[in-house]
């Protein structure tokens, strides 16, 4: 894609500042938005060829985060901020590729564990490295400008009542 010779969003930003008000907060959340679609896109690129979308590149990691490579459904939803059915829909798809697998909990007969298999141990290694190797699309930013950067988009979350801490 060849760049554009000019700012698009500080040019709508001046519009709006002088036909509806201060652009302060429309410039950020544009940025933002426009931000997280060069990510995604840059994202999806490296994890497309070894068969993953970002969704279930994000189940694996949690799977092998976790103390014992399984977790119930209904955690996954939960950390991941998933409903249900798009857990359901991660899950089947990564199962039908043979990266995890569905087991009964030992303890808990109305529970499913969700567990990484090796195959998917080894998917998520070689995903690992390819989003790695692109910087998970973040350009542009020192390491410390990327901690600031965090900072600042987790205070909008938890204001927003995305997590409490």
């Amino acid at each position: 894609m060849t760049p554009l010779p000019f700012d698009p969003i500080a040019r709508a930003a001046e519009l709006w500042d002088d036909r509806v008000g201060s652009a302060t907060a429309m410039a950020a959340v544009t940025s933002v938005m426009r931000v997280q679609q060069i990510i995604q896109s840059a994202v999806d690129a490296a994890l497309k060829p070894h068969g993953l979308t970002f969704a279930r590149y994000e189940a694996l990691v949690l799977l092998y985060f976790s103390r014992k490579g399984a977790l119930p459904m209904r955690v996954m939803g939960e950390r991941l901020q998933l409903h249900p059915t798009s857990v359901t829909n991660i899950v089947d798809r990564l199962e039908s590729d043979g990266l995890v697998r569905r087991t009964p909990h030992p303890t808990d007969r109305r529970t499913t564990l969700v567990e990484i298999t090796d195959a998917g141990l080894q998917r998520r290694e070689s995903a690992t490295a390819a989003v790695v190797d692109v910087n998970l699309g973040l350009k542009g930013l020192t390491d410390r400008q990327t901690e600031q950067l965090t900072d600042l988009l987790a205070k909008v979350r938890r204001a927003s009542g995305d997590f409490e801490d």
